[in-house]
């Protein structure tokens, strides 16, 4: 009973935070009506755990309110348990200290998806496929991948004791590898994908970011750069200042990034670009997608409005709410949606959230004549672009990423190609990265499916159609480089038939006109100013 009354007593702190009892170090006043609301809810709760036909804890009552109460109010503001809000913290450093694998759920098994260069896994010979059996002597049947991943992370210089199975070996391997500091980091993938063309992609805005891009930038000039390929697709954004370093290095001084208006006065903010960074002053094109959120569409937007670079891909998710966490007792905290994210053109970046459930799944209105051809508010770039609000960011050229067939889905839900690879490099040394596919690779490949029980003959037939053969041979090109050359060389052969990274390189000669007329644009302002 005790450990009943200090929950309530919990719930009942973080409820007159919410409803103007704390926020930081200043103490409100709690108005009558407040206080009465706090008295029946605290009733409720006694007779509930009381009176209720089966047993209930005082936690899971309260924890139950508290979600019901956020979710009332706006799809991103959330209460953060110990664990969540814990989570939410080292996702946003920049680093943390483990073993330095990607790992993921094969058939069932926690296997290796790939080393990541230069970490205690790749120095002890980790490889993509192996499966992780045990960890410091326990299975890993029953662990789901949170669990495992918390149990492989530690201290930085702890060892942890990890029991491999490896296709090839008759027996286990057991293996003792020091955890050390490894970096999160956010530009996933950066290369010159075509002589004079940069592609450069981030994941998410955390701690390094800007950091991270300014040190790809100044490398793949060094490569020489011309042209920049920004992939923001899948980008569910994260830290505002990130999201502000990174649009920074891309806009000329003075240049607003994003602005933030809300219902208190503090919550209207406007961000401008500095001196900190030079102009990259090249041009630029960037790919989104309906995944592109929050941060990842304050920098989109920012380069679009200001006609420094080119849109392509699809309309973006629609995620402009500003979320501040305030800490709670028991470590635990709230992201609290405290403003409205609007582009330098005013376009509000959030979209309409009336529908919990059309929001969520991201449904579109496309019932009507009248509602495909009302893409939104119009606003103007500094050249007099329209580009339309109504949520997201919608692209300059827009273009659907490739379909993908049934059969070719369910062989990739299977990881057949993964698997195939992985059996195919543990018989065969991949020596460098101009290795292509051998003739009959295509044919054992097929066999293989049969032998696996993962395809009839009749669906094997289905591969030999002109798509999904082409898809079949990256895809299995793309696994082996995987095995063989890591994470980064699977990228690149997946990237170079991407139909949207196609597009976007097509796009580059656009983006340059775009870049000369704002030089032009830029210049006339200096004119201008000088009075000539």
């Amino acid at each position: 009973m005790r450990r009943g009354w200090r929950a309530t007593a919990i719930t009942l702190f973080t409820l007159s935070m919410l409803l103007g009892g704390v926020v930081g170090d200043r103490v409100l006043a709690l108005t009558d009506e407040a206080r009465e609301l706090l008295r029946v809810y605290t009733e409720l709760v006694t007779a509930a755990h009381e009176n209720y036909g089966a047993d209930v804890e005082y936690d899971d009552l309260v924890t139950s309110s508290i979600n019901g109460m956020v979710r009332n109010l706006d799809p991103h503001t959330s209460f953060l348990s110990r664990e969540a809000y814990a989570d939410m913290r080292e996702r946003q450093r920049s680093s943390f200290h483990g073993l330095g694998i990607l790992v993921g759920m094969r058939h069932g098994q926690l296997t290796v998806i790939t080393p990541i260069e230069g970490t205690p896994a790749s120095r002890m010979g980790l490889r993509a496929g192996d499966v992780i059996s045990k960890i410091e002597g326990e299975t890993t049947d029953s662990m789901n991948i949170d669990d495992a991943v918390s149990r492989l992370k530690g201290p930085k210089g702890t060892s942890v004791r990890v029991e491999i199975i490896r296709q090839g070996l008759d027996e286990p391997l057991e293996l003792s590898i020091t955890r050390a500091e490894i970096p999160q980091d956010t530009v996933r993938y950066v290369y010159m994908i075509t002589p004079e063309t940069g592609y450069l992609s981030i994941s998410d805005f955390n701690r390094g970011t800007g950091k991270e891009v300014a040190e790809a930038i100044a490398g793949l000039r060094e490569q020489g750069m011309k042209r920049l390929l920004l992939d923001l697709r899948n980008n569910g954004g994260g830290l505002l200042d990130q999201a502000i370093e990174v649009a920074d290095q891309f806009l000329p001084e003075g240049s607003k990034i994003v602005e933030t208006g809300g219902r208190t006065r503090e919550s209207f903010q406007e961000f401008y670009a500095s001196s900190r960074y030079d102009e990259l002053g090249l041009p630029v094109v960037v790919l989104v997608n309906d995944g592109t959120a929050s941060a990842a569409e304050i920098v989109a937007g920012a380069i679009q409005d200001h006609d420094v670079g080119l849109i392509v891909g699809t309309p973006t998710w629609g995620k402009g709410l500003v979320q501040t966490v305030y800490s709670l007792s028991y470590q635990s905290g709230i992201a609290l949606t405290t403003a409205k994210y609007y582009t330098p053109s005013g376009r509000l970046i959030q979209r309409d959230y009336s529908s919990w459930f059309d929001y969520r799944i991201h449904a579109k209105d496309t019932d009507s004549e009248e509602a495909e051809a009302a893409p939104g508010d119009v606003y103007r770039t500094d050249l007099g672009r329209e580009v339309y609000g109504g949520g997201g960011i919608a692209p300059d050229i827009e273009i659907e990423g490739q379909e993908i067939s049934t059969l070719m889905q369910y062989l990739l839900s299977r990881s057949a190609f993964f698997d195939f690879a992985n059996a195919y490099t543990a018989q065969r040394i991949i020596e460098n990265r101009a290795w292509t596919l051998p003739d009959g690779l295509m044919d054992e490949f097929r066999a293989w499916l049969l032998e696996e029980e993962l395809a009839t003959e009749e669906e094997i037939e289905g591969l030999a159609s002109e798509e999904d053969a082409a898809m079949s041979e990256r895809y299995l090109h793309a696994e082996i480089f995987n095995s063989a050359f890591g994470i980064e060389a699977r990228y690149q052969i997946l990237a170079a038939g991407d139909l949207q990274v196609l597009r976007a390189l097509e796009a580059l000669d656009e983006a340059t006109s775009l870049l000369a007329r704002r030089q032009e644009l830029k210049g006339d302002d200096r004119r201008a100013a000088a009075g000539i």
